[in-house]
């Protein structure tokens, strides 16, 4: 018997219930990308890690607020019913969590974009560079 089989998979009705759970905390680096690129962006993006890795490379579309500094006055100018989606470095940062228990904590909605920016360009996608943070300086928290 393996590691994997030593404890059995769970049922077929407690799987679904599990991961149909799951899309209501998560979104993917793909499904973000479609809604940017499509033009049916109907959510607030956070990269989360900080200004100095932000003006590094960033998603397109996204804002800078690094999770220690969300409070409620830095989101207040959002109605309350705003979808927050936030990322971090990737799989192996904790940050995006950390965001999102701060937005849960201030009653806002919150998706947690799984792979950030190592997810991100995993798929292929690219980052919007510090050339593009003057030009969306205007929208940045």
């Amino acid at each position: 018997m393996s590691l994997v089989t030593a404890i059995p998979a769970a049922g077929s009705a407690a799987a679904l219930a599990h991961f149909e759970a799951s899309f209501h905390y998560e979104t993917d680096c793909w499904d973000v990308h479609d809604a940017i690129s499509s033009g049916q962006q109907d959510f607030v993006l956070l990269d989360v890690r900080g200004t100095e890795k932000y003006a590094a490379g960033h998603v397109p579309g996204a804002l800078d607020l690094a999770h220690r500094k969300i409070i409620g006055s830095k989101i207040a100018e959002f109605p309350a019913d705003t979808l927050f989606v936030v990322y971090c470095a990737g799989p192996h940062c904790n940050g995006a969590a950390r965001a999102a228990v701060r937005l849960a904590q201030l009653g806002r909605p919150v998706k947690l974009m799984t792979g950030g920016v190592t997810g991100w360009l995993d798929e292929g996608f690219t980052l919007a560079t510090a050339a593009n943070v003057r030009d969306n300086q205007a929208t940045a928290l």
